[in-house]
Formats: C-alpha cells, sequence, structure tokens
C-alpha cells in the first residue's frame, strides 16, 4: 500500500481522511500549514499527497509549484469549485480535484485509481503463495501455473488494484467487465467462488454483508 502526505489545516477532516487510510492499510503523514510540506517531504517517501489549496501562511497552488519537480501525484481537496480554480490546479499537475464536503468513500476511490496509474509499471503481485504477473496474464500458485478464464483474471485484477477496500457487486461488474457486461450481480459471487477454490483464497477473499467483497491484503 501507499504512504499519504494528508496536508489538511482543519483537524477534523485531517482525522477523518487518515483513518480512513489507515482503515485501508495505507500509512500516513500529516501537515497543517504548507511550509511543513517540504519539511516531510525531505525525511519520508511519499506515494500521493491529498493537498488542501487553503492553507496557512503558504496556499495549495504555491506548495505544488514549488514541489513539480518531484513529480508526486498530487490530489487536490478543497471548497474552492470554480472552474478557474479547478483549471489551475489541473494546469500545476494535479492528478485529481475533489470539492469539500465530499463522501469519504468517493475520496478512497479517487485515491485508488490515482494510485493505479503509479502502478502501470508494475509486472506482478505476490500474497501468500500466490503470485499474479499481469502482463502475461498468468497465475502461478506454488509456482505451478494455474487456468484461469479471462473473466475471472479481470475480477482478479481489479480484487487486487482495489485490495483492502469494500466493493459491491455492481462496482465489480463495472471495474472487471464495462458497463455493457450482459449479465446481472450473481455473476460476481460464481466467480468469486472459482477464484477462491482456484487460488486457496477462502481467507483472503471477504464477504461484506449485503454489499459485495474484498481483497484482505497486510500492508
Amino acid at each position: 500500500m501507499a504512504n499519504i502526505l494528508v496536508v489538511e489545516d482543519e483537524r477534523a477532516i485531517s482525522d477523518l481522511i487518515t483513518m480512513n487510510l489507515k482503515l485501508v492499510g495505507h500509512t500516513y503523514s500529516k501537515a497543517y500549514r504548507g511550509p511543513e510540506v517540504f519539511e516531510i517531504l525531505e525525511r519520508e517517501k511519499t506515494d500521493l499527497i491529498l493537498l488542501d489549496v487553503m492553507l496557512p501562511e503558504l496556499d495549495g497552488f504555491e506548495v505544488m509549484q514549488r514541489i513539480a519537480h518531484l513529480q508526486i501525484p498530487v490530489i487536490l481537496i478543497t471548497a474552492k469549485n470554480s472552474l478557474a480554480d479547478r483549471i489551475k490546479g489541473f494546469e500545476l499537475g494535479a492528478d485529481d480535484y475533489i470539492i469539500k464536503p465530499f463522501e469519504i468513500l468517493e475520496l478512497l476511490a479517487r485515491i485508488n485509481v490515482v494510485l493505479r496509474r503509479g502502478e502501470k509499471g508494475t509486472s506482478s503481485f505476490i500474497c501468500d503463495n500466490v503470485e499474479v504477473r499481469y502482463l502475461e496474464r498468468q497465475v502461478l500458485v506454488d509456482q505451478t501455473p494455474v487456468d484461469l478464464t479471462v473473466r475471472e483474471f479481470e475480477l482478479l485484477e481489479v480484487l487486487i488494484r482495489n485490495r483492502n477496500i469494500a466493493l459491491s457487486r455492481e462496482k465489480l461488474l463495472e471495474l472487471a467487465w464495462g458497463y455493457d457486461f450482459e449479465g446481472d450481480t450473481r455473476t460476481v459471487d460464481v466467480h468469486i467462488r472459482q477464484l477462491r477454490k482456484k487460488l486457496g483464497w477462502e481467507e483472503r477473499i471477504k464477504t461484506i454483508f449485503k454489499l459485495g467483497y474484498r481483497l484482505e491484503v497486510q500492508s
């Protein structure tokens, strides 16, 4: 999982964000003022920055200008919702822009999208005795190839990319097979059963009551 720097001067919002980051397996650092960002980035490896625009001493736009050379993904979080502000944020290199107030699940989903972009170069995923090779679309269990259908592999990849996040059956259908997939949510249940059986992941792929599923992986 990722180490995320949360730059937010409203402590209640900062605490809410970091509590939920921890729940899904991320680590985090906190900054409440613009200048604190530079101190943290000097001493810690940071995979993503959640950056409020309206900060004391140095606003988020100024912070972005000063850290642009580091090429760290940034999601701007702000109450400033004018088109001009959004355009300025994206021109400065923001990867996403979310308006307050926001739903925490939406924020987690946007974080996951940005982090996945950074994983494009990652060629494999290993958990327990299972190795998933993305480029070859191959899965090994105890170094032995396991045959997955195209649909099973696509669903597995979505679970891995969204690990430790509870996803509804509808969301899994959308992410794995697209809006045009003709089938109902029971299709997800069937494929989940097959993945559990083939990978020995009965305890890894958790059923979330009245919602869907979550792949649990230690950070």
